[in-house]
């Protein structure tokens, strides 16, 4: 049986592991040798996406809705698939501009402003807290359910329990200090957490696995599989209406709102901003989480059905909430240890959630509200103190405290009412009203602060009036006369009819009119008025960033003058005096600098210190507490103009340079190539020479000895002599024969050569051809087959050389067959567009490694100390250079051993054959 102190006890072991990972991550990262520089772990620590609203929420919504939950993960996934384009910029432009935050993102693109800022944090704490009052309202309930095993008990209503009683204010103070110990230990600049988005990723794998198990248990250990589960919906009529689509439009357009707003939230809830954004160490971890994410939420959906069909076959009285169906399940079970598994899950998914999104918004709350307010509180005197990182770490301490109260006065006062029920979706169309404004600022250099601000307060009325009040009004806090009368009674206020639009799901509708209405003020307003000196300047940055990344080329937007000894104190009164002295020392031996003395506060370090501050305090106040140390120069709009310009024209310039640079390296490359070509040709025309001259002196060397032997005695016998004379007579012959090739492949090469093309029929050229070489198959007793087939079309070639081709074939042929058994076989035959002829040979054969080798000049196969074949090497290249004159092909088939057979193609003659055809008619 499970016990309120063996929960508890497995509850906060489970926690000590996530602080003992976080604290691993973070001594690592201090060290230097960072645990989550791993694209896989950012992939994972995205997955905070799936909070208790998916682990317990998916089944419940499963239940209601059936495939209706998709949308909301389907949306995601398409989104990943854009992240390389959309995200890959909004990372560049943060890490460029140090932004910690998805309000100083806004704040930054549109003049630093400090006011939209502040608008954005209000609109996220707003849209945040009833959805972390949401992660408290599972993790109570689930300990309330688990309590209370083996028997399955449904929780009391939050606000009927005493409140010391109450496990969910317990939760709330233990994620609190939790949050606390993991985000504000310490100040960085950097405002990355190493340790806590290391614990998150562990965090997700374990409520990935818990969702799994509870999944294959329902289904492999309950059911017989899906096939059982689905069959036995079938049988049941509310069931089986679940596995369908309605077919209407309010059913498509329901699909289609979710999903735009799914992927809406997947890249502005302030969580999801904080991990892929702000914790991002390396942008090209976008790689891999294109792909993994979105197989992380096929896999913790693929059981969600067939969990919510099976509570509904199990629970079929419906006494069980559906949202439980993954507790209570393996509970009726029996399955204690399971049961535990699946709670653990369920406090990941929420503590993930509530950690990773209330540092967000602590973040954005201490840059955005407190700390823009307390530096203008002149009573106050921040001026004077030495270090304020200790003011900073505090305000967000209190903040992460304070939202994590809210949430749960909102939890204590909601309780089941429709206000906490239904707060996903309304959450996730509360962020989705920083789309324009976002979306806008990186693509579009026209949007202003103006139009930025009346977007979103258009944008966020609307979410309220036709959202957040009416699930008021559902909850028992509004008359339900507002929702079916409108305000003041007038029909065309109707909040989820406005303006008489009816026919669309509240979300839809709402999504429909807040977009309308923040696109339209955006745009509108921003088209009214040119943006300012430093909206321009900031809308070039973010809309070019992967031109101006940069610092130096940022820099270009200010002039003024600075003191060193201003800007450090100023650095060290918020980062520390110790970090803010290191991290100019580090900037100036970037710089080949010793030491500070030697640094110059120029336009370059006054950006650097504005960055840096930015990390800490956002940029909007960054750019204020600058302001307060350093002499600024206004610039007009039509320098910033001219800087862009010029700026313009140094990259055209530097394209061209680039392009010339590219254009010389190839013609580099060409006259590398075309060089070694030419040693290559000048080795071949030296080996050509050196052939050729070895050839040649062969035979004239006999020539010369026999000539001289019977020079210098003429009483040489009569037998003698005849062998003598005709040996010279033989190497005479051998040495024009040399000659004439070598002039016949000088002259195909040269393309000098001459060639009488006419049509010619290849019976005629074979015949000829074995006639003119019989008397060298009689010498040898080398038995002729002729296989040449009848009809075979005429080709166009020249006669000559094609009987040269042909008597070099068979002269080779005779020269390397059989000496006891020679056999020559000749084919011929004719395919579809070429003729073909085979010469076969049964001599020793040639291997492989040479038949390449014998088509080149003076190159003939065998043992040239021994047993090298007569020839000059000539009549294979010759023969080859013909048939490719003539657009055919010659080659050779062999292995050693068992003969040779050469072939060779020749086109048919098309034209010439339509003309005998017809000529024939």
């Amino acid at each position: 049986m499970l016990q309120g102190w063996v929960i508890a006890s497995v509850s906060f072991a489970y926690l000590g592991v996530l602080f003992a990972i976080a604290y691993f991550g973070d001594k690592r990262a201090d060290a230097g040798r960072s645990v989550i520089a791993n694209p896989t772990i950012y992939a994972l620590s995205l997955a905070v996406y799936c909070t208790t609203w998916t682990f317990y929420g998916s089944v419940g919504r499963a239940a209601s809705t059936g495939i209706g939950f998709l949308p909301i993960y389907l949306g995601p996934t398409l989104m990943a698939g854009l992240w390389w384009f959309v995200m890959l910029k909004i990372i560049r432009i943060s890490k460029a501009n140090r932004i910690t935050s998805i309000a100083d993102f806004v704040s930054s693109r549109y003049g630093k402003s400090q006011l939209l800022g502040g608008l954005v944090t209000v609109i996220a704490v707003i849209g945040i807290i009833p959805y972390i009052s949401l992660q408290l309202k599972a993790v109570s309930n689930s300990f309330t359910i688990l309590l209370h095993y083996p028997e399955i008990v449904m929780p009391a209503r939050a606000g009927a329990q005493p409140l010391l009683q109450d496990s969910a204010l317990y939760i709330a103070m233990i994620l609190a200090a939790f949050t606390i110990l993991f985000g504000t230990r310490h100040l960085d600049a950097t405002e990355r957490h190493e340790g806590m988005v290391a614990a998150i990723a562990f965090e997700s794998l374990v409520k990935l696995l818990a969702f799994v198990a509870v999944g294959a248990f329902v289904t492999f250990g309950i059911y017989n599989g899906f096939g059982d589960i689905f069959d036995r919906a079938e049988a049941v009529p509310k069931l089986k209406s679940l596995m369908t689509v309605a077919d209407n439009g309010a059913s498509y357009g329901s699909w289609w709102s979710l999903t735009f707003l799914s992927m809406l939230s997947i890249m502005f809830l302030p969580r999801q901003f904080q991990i892929a954004v702000v914790e991002n160490v390396n942008e090209r971890h976008l790689a891999r989480a294109i792909w993994l994410f979105p197989l992380y939420l096929i896999l913790i959906n693929i059981f969600v059905l067939p969990i919510a069909v099976g509570g509904m076959l199990h629970f079929p009285d419906g006494s069980v909430d559906a949202d439980t169906f993954v507790l209570t399940l393996p509970m009726a079970e029996r399955q204690e240890a399971l049961a535990l598994f699946v709670f653990i899950g369920g406090l990941s998914a929420a503590t993930g959630m509530v950690i990773v999104e209330t540092i967000a918004l602590s973040t954005m709350v201490c840059n955005d509200l407190v700390m823009p307010v307390l530096l203008r509180w002149k009573a106050l005197r921040l001026q004077e103190e030495q270090d304020l990182s200790w003011l900073l770490l505090s305000i967000r301490r209190w903040a992460i405290a304070v939202i994590l109260l809210l949430g749960y006065i909102y939890f204590r006062a909601a309780g089941e009412a429709y206000a906490l029920v239904g707060i996903g979706l309304i959450s996730f169309a509360a962020v989705a009203q920083f789309a324009p404004a976002i979306f806008g600022g990186i693509y579009w250099k026209g949007g202003t602060r103006q139009g930025a601000i009346a977007g979103l307060l258009a944008g966020f009325a609307v979410w309220i009036y036709t959202l957040l009040l009416p699930s008021f009004a559902k909850s028992g806090w509004l008359s339900l006369d507002f929702i079916s009368e409108g305000l003041f009674g007038v029909a065309l206020l109707r909040p989820q009819q406005l303006f008489g639009l009816a026919g669309l799901d509240e979300i839809s509708h709402s999504l429909f009119w807040s977009m309308l209405a923040n696109i339209g003020c955006y745009v509108a307003v921003s088209l009214r008025k040119r943006p300012d000196v430093v909206e321009t300047s900031q809308g070039t940055l973010f809309v070019d960033v992967f031109r101006h990344t940069e610092g130096a080329e940022r820099s270009r937007f200010w002039r003024g003058s600075a003191q060193v000894q201003d800007l450090l104190p100023l650095i060290g009164r918020f980062l520390g005096p110790e970090r803010a002295r290191e991290a100019f020392l580090a900037y100036a031996r970037r710089r080949g600098l010793a030491s500070l003395d030697q640094l110059q506060a120029n336009a370059d370090l006054v950006h650097y210190a504005e960055t840096l501050l930015a990390g800490a305090i956002g940029g909007a106040s960054a750019r204020v507490m600058v302001a307060s140390v350093v002499k600024e120069e206004p610039l007009g709009i039509d320098e910033v103009m001219n800087i862009l310009d010029e700026a313009s024209q140094v990259r055209a310039y530097s394209r061209q340079l680039e392009q010339k640079s590219r254009e010389l390296e190839a013609a580099t490359a060409e006259l590398r190539a075309a060089n070694e070509r030419l040693k290559e040709l000048d080795r071949m025309k030296d080996d050509f020479m050196s052939t050729v001259t070895h050839e040649l002196r062969t035979p004239l060397t006999s020539i010369r000895a026999f000539s001289e032997i019977l020079l210098e005695d003429p009483k040489t016998n009569l037998a003698n002599r005849r062998k003598f004379l005709a040996i010279i007579v033989k190497e005479t012959e051998r040495l024009t024969r040399l000659i004439n090739q070598v002039l016949d492949m000088a002259k195909i090469e040269s393309g000098n050569a001459e060639w009488h093309t006419a049509d010619i029929d290849l019976h005629e050229v074979i015949e000829e051809s074995l006639a003119a070489t019989s008397s060298l198959f009689g010498d040898k007793r080398i038995r002729l087959e002729k296989r040449l087939a009848e009809g075979v079309p005429r080709v166009r070639a020249d006669r000559d050389r094609l009987i040269q081709v042909m008597l070099n074939l068979l002269a080779n042929a005779v020269k390397f067959c059989d000496e006891d058994r020679g056999c020559v076989t000749v084919r011929l035959s004719a395919g579809s567009d070429a003729v073909r002829v085979d010469v076969e040979d049964n001599g020793p054969g040639i291997a492989e490694a040479d038949q390449h080798t014998i088509f080149e000049k003076f190159r003939q196969v065998g043992d040239t100390m021994t047993a090298k074949p007569q020839g000059t090497g000539l009549g294979l290249p010759i023969s080859r250079q013909i048939i490719e004159h003539f657009g055919g092909r010659l080659w050779v088939e062999s292995s050693s051993g068992r003969g040779a057979t050469f072939s060779f193609i020749l086109p048919l003659n098309r034209e010439g054959m339509g003309q005998e055809e017809r000529a024939e008619k």
